[in-house]
């Protein structure tokens, strides 16, 4: 059952896990390889454009949530 990865998507917030870290924006997640521990993950996503971030996040995200070794905790909250 485990790793599982936590995605809680805000719909009004369409920056929801995304931070611009000096002009490059980054993506941050949890995963969760056992029931009992928790990581943190932080990812740079390449680019200062906020646009491309947002397609990038989205990008990334639906990939780990299709991998077989990861299963979302969370689709949307």
């Amino acid at each position: 059952m485990f790793p599982q990865l936590a995605v809680r998507m805000k719909p009004g917030n369409p920056n929801h896990h995304l931070w611009n870290n000096n002009g490059t924006w980054f993506v941050h997640y949890v995963v969760y390889p056992t029931p009992f521990t928790k990581e943190r993950v932080r990812h740079s996503l390449q680019t200062k454009s906020l646009e491309e971030a947002r397609i990038r996040r989205d990008e990334l995200l639906a990939k780990l949530a299709q991998t077989k070794a990861v299963k979302p905790a969370l689709a949307a909250a």
